[in-house]
Order: structure tokens, then sequence, then C-alpha cells
């Protein structure tokens, strides 16, 4: 009796452990190199489920590599597993949402909560949620604060207008952008996350254009988050 409890927890261990595992910041992905377009996260069965900066799952799936070069489709293949929505009998804020996404479930901030919350993803599997409010800057209220471990941080109205709301940190992993004062070309676009620079094309050059590296991969691993520039 005493061997089968013992394996009984276990395996109770060992699954806890991999559900943990299963759900973590994966990817922050960038529009052009200049803007944040989405961040991922990863669930069960290596599925991507991709949540705007505000909290609003997007679309998930499976991502899909080139049979050459380190090249991905942008559009994730449809996961073929099971996925539920919220039905006419949830909360008002939840209705229509998706609720399970294979094992991993979907909850929302309700109606009740701040504004700001309210609609928004509040925890999927083992990772919780948490955004700045109307307590906080003007240019990032409503955004992601706390995406499971990591605090998410913005450059603020007091920054430079062109900066104003950009992604600044995720976690103890720092982001800087091109300033206007900086060639045309440049202005805007991301020019290091953490101790990772990026060397794009300016006016000056011949070949290449806006958004286009001169160099290095637009996929790099930075802090054990992929950070995706197009």
């Amino acid at each position: 009796m005493k061997r089968m409890q013992r394996i009984l927890l276990f395996t109770a261990l060992l699954f806890s452990a991999r559900t943990m595992q299963a759900q973590q910041l994966a990817q922050v992905s960038f529009n052009g190199g200049a803007s944040l377009s989405y961040y991922s996260i990863l669930v069960d069965q290596s599925v991507l489920v991709r949540i705007s900066d505000e909290g609003k799952v997007l679309e998930w799936g499976i991502e899909v590599r080139a049979d050459r070069g380190n090249y991905y489709a942008p559009k994730l293949q449809p996961y073929m597993g099971r996925v539920e929505f919220y039905g006419n009998d949830a909360d008002s804020a939840s209705r229509g949402k998706v609720r399970s996404i294979g094992t991993c479930s979907f909850y929302y901030y309700p109606a009740s909560e701040n504004s700001f919350k309210a609609g928004k993803v509040r925890s999927a599997g083992s990772l919780n949620f948490d955004y700045y409010t109307n307590y906080d800057n003007a240019a990032f209220r409503g955004k992601i604060k706390q995406l499971g471990t990591s605090i998410l941080t913005y450059y603020g109205s007091f920054d430079e207008e062109s900066l104003r709301g950009k992604l600044k940190s995720v976690g103890s992993t720092q982001l800087a952008y091109f300033s206007p004062f900086d060639d045309k070309q440049l202005r805007g676009l991301v020019k290091s996350i953490g101790m990772e620079t990026f060397n794009w094309y300016t006016s000056l050059d011949l070949q290449g254009g806006r958004g286009i590296l001169k160099n290095g991969e637009y996929r790099r691993t930075i802090g054990g988050v992929w950070y995706i520039l197009r």
C-alpha cells in the first residue's frame, strides 16, 4: 500500500512539474523591427499562444520551420487538439473567449474588475498576468505588467515622444531603440536587446532598406526568451 502511495505521489508530482514547465513566456515579436506585435507563451504539446500587450488572446497553433534556413512561417499551423470556449453562463467579460487549449486553462478578469483589467487574460495554466491601470503612467495603462515571473516595463510619457509606449524591459533584459536623431531608416528600430546589438541598413547604404539587417539573425534567444524582429 505504501509503495503504491509513493508511486501515485511521484506521478502526481511529475505531472505537476511538467505542467508548470509547459507554460512559459517563449517569444517577444516585433513588426518590422520596431513596434511590439505580441508575446507568445508556450503551453503543452508545443502549442504557442500569441497574446497582445493588452492581454488579448490573438491566435494559437504550432510554429512551423522551413526545411532550410532559420525561417519560420509567420502564421501558426492550426492546433488539432481540444479547444473549449466560455459559454453564455460565464461572466460577461469571459463569454466567447477561449477557455482551454489542450490541458492549459485560461481565466479572465471579471467585468467587475478595474476597467484596465476587465476581460483580459488573468492566467494561462500556471502563468499569472497583471496589468498597469489608471494609477500608472498614461503611456502604458492597460498593458501587461507581469507575465508569469517576468516584469514588463514600457517607456513612459516623460520619455522621448517616439519611445512612448514601447517595450522597455522583459525581466532583467533591457531594450533600446534608435532615436529621431539617428539615420531616417533607423529611427524607431530596435537598437539593442540585453547585450545583443542590431546592425540595420541605413539610408547611406546602396542596398537594403528599412527594417533589413546587414548581418545576424532576426530571431535571437536572449535571457531564455526568443526575440523575433520580423
